[in-house]
């Protein structure tokens, strides 16, 4: 089965801006990213999403996993696990490495899943 992107419209649309302020994610007091250079990623009526650089994690704490889904709207996504002495967060991590053009700016960025760590903006 090929898989078709698609292009955000007004029924669908997505955005991606600069957060325009610091973006920090804990895993109980460990931080695990701290970012100036975040992106805000509206997508619809989901809630936004953080995209914050791969540089700016703690590469120590990710373990690549073989977990793979698909976006219609962002392309393929690859996945991680954040290792901590309290335990693995399984899949705590998803990336766009080659996103579709539509949301390009997200390469290079991953995001976090919030029922796994916390993330403040501010």
């Amino acid at each position: 089965m090929s898989k078709v992107g698609r292009t955000p419209t007004a029924d669908h649309p997505i955005t991606v801006r600069p957060t325009g302020a610091r973006v920090t994610v804990r895993v109980g007091d460990r931080v695990v990213a701290d970012s100036t250079a975040a992106l805000t990623l509206q997508e619809s009526t989901y809630p936004a999403v953080q995209y914050v650089p791969l540089a700016d994690v703690d590469a120590a704490l990710l373990v690549r996993t073989d977990t793979s889904t698909y976006c219609p709207y962002k392309g393929d996504a690859s996945y991680y696990t954040i290792t901590t002495s309290a335990g693995d967060l399984v899949d705590a991590i998803w990336t766009y490495e080659q996103p579709y053009d539509a949301v390009a700016e997200i390469a290079g960025h991953v995001a976090f899943y919030p029922s796994k760590v916390t993330i403040s903006v501010g």
